[in-house]
């Protein structure tokens, strides 16, 4: 009955959403995309409530130094979006809908020639398949304040994210690895949703407050191929608690009126704490050990504009820093931390481009070194810069330094380069 009744209400989701981002003004596809405003029907379409976005990644990775080999991989990632504002395309008042597929296609690059614990590609994934991760319907209420979502929903969308981080080509930027190392399918985060409910109060621009509760077994960890929904079987949930603090910038010199985030600048003052736990009960890592244990974490973050250019409020200087932690019994690593920055039109007459530099640890639990006789961490680097050759086209490399690939003594540091095409159709 649980699978016919999550089956029931994604079909309806199916037939009224989709896309990426919301967007007060009606966007220019003609200069953003490569496809265009396809002779007037995106507009039209947009203006109706509904909105369109597609977008390819390609990632070409090679391994120059330690790890399991030497050699190079070519990964792809296609993603589809569409967002229905069902206020203007049905008369729901203050009420949205989503859907998002993506399709991987492939080599496994650190599968087969790293082996680092927290991964070195975000687009890379261990079944090349297409899938859902979003299918949700969302209402708020209280002018915006207070809003509720229910459906498919990938966590790491809206829950421990920081947006400095989101320029970086290894994973633990976007879900950090306390939490994914979690779940016996991992949690619900890219490139699998699950059927949860999410709750979110914002005082609009000030402090926020947001809890959801999921499926705890996202997917079908039998069947890694398409999207799968399956309740109950003694899954239990995963919840997860976040406090933040997003204040507004408010310029008070007499020639500006810029407040927050405008089209013409970033500014960035994010703070926020959170909890996560599983109802269902884990084995300990030692097989001798019977004991079951429950598995929860708990982490911070913080991003915070650093420095801004005078004549330019798009460019500038930000960073951020997070830490997390996690049940030490079962779970390899026992906490993890990093921090960057990136710079947002660092050289002249290339305004749009954004460089970044970041470092991850991921510390190894006590009872997993032991056990495996592994050394204490493993330390994650990388130095990207994205050139945005035109509003559709973006060209990154990528430089990645990793010691200690999964803690395992047996695997030399790697060295490792890669570059991103990204197109916006």
């Amino acid at each position: 009955m649980a699978n016919q009744l999550a089956r029931f209400v994604l079909s309806g989701l199916v037939v009224s959403n989709f896309a990426f981002a919301d967007a007060e003004k009606v966007p220019d596809w003609n200069e953003q995309t490569l496809f265009g405003d396809w002779g007037g029907t995106r507009s039209d379409l947009y203006n109706k409530g509904v909105n369109f976005e597609f977008i390819h990644k390609s990632d070409m990775l090679a391994n120059i130094s330690g790890g399991i080999k030497r050699g190079s991989a070519w990964m792809g990632n296609t993603e589809a979006g569409v967002r229905f504002n069902l206020e203007k395309s049905l008369g729901w008042d203050a009420t949205t809908a989503y859907i998002h597929f993506h399709s991987q296609l492939g080599d496994k690059f650190n599968r087969d020639y790293v082996g680092s614990f927290v991964g070195v590609d975000n687009i890379e994934s261990g079944t090349n398949t297409g899938q859902f991760n979003h299918a949700w319907i969302q209402r708020s209420f209280s002018g915006e304040k207070l809003s509720l979502l229910a459906g498919l929903y990938a966590i790491d969308s809206e829950f421990y994210v920081t947006d400095t981080s989101g320029i970086f080509l290894q994973p633990p930027y976007g879900m950090a690895n306390d939490m994914a190392q979690s779940g016996k399918n991992g949690p619900p985060i890219f490139p699998v949703g699950a059927f949860a409910v999410r709750v979110k109060y914002n005082s609009l621009g000030k402090a926020y407050l947001q809890a959801v509760l999921t499926d705890g077994v996202p997917g079908d960890p039998n069947d890694h191929r398409g999207t799968h929904i399956k309740l109950g079987n003694g899954d239990g949930t995963l919840s997860v608690v976040e406090f933040g603090h997003i204040p507004q910038r408010v310029d008070t010199s007499p020639e500006s009126t810029w407040q927050g985030n405008h089209e013409d600048g970033e500014y960035f003052n994010k703070t926020a704490v959170g909890v996560w736990r599983y109802s269902a009960r884990f084995h300990d890592l030692d097989p001798a050990n019977t004991s079951l244990y429950s598995s929860q974490g708990a982490y911070f973050l913080a991003e915070r504009t650093l420095a801004v250019e005078k004549d330019h409020p798009a460019q500038g200087l930000s960073g951020f820093v997070r830490f997390g932690v996690a049940s030490k019994d079962i779970h390899q690593s026992d906490w993890t931390g990093s921090l960057g920055v990136r710079y947002h039109g660092m050289i002249a007459n290339r305004d749009d481009d954004i460089a970044g530099m970041a470092v991850t640890i991921s510390h190894a639990s006590t009872k997993y070194r032991f056990l495996n006789n592994a050394a204490s961490s493993q330390i994650d680097a990388e130095a990207t810069y994205r050139a945005q050759i035109s509003p559709w086209l973006a060209l990154q490399p990528s430089l990645q330094y990793i010691s200690n690939p999964n803690m395992d003594a047996a695997l030399e540091d790697v060295w490792l380069v890669g570059v991103r095409l990204e197109v916006v159709f």
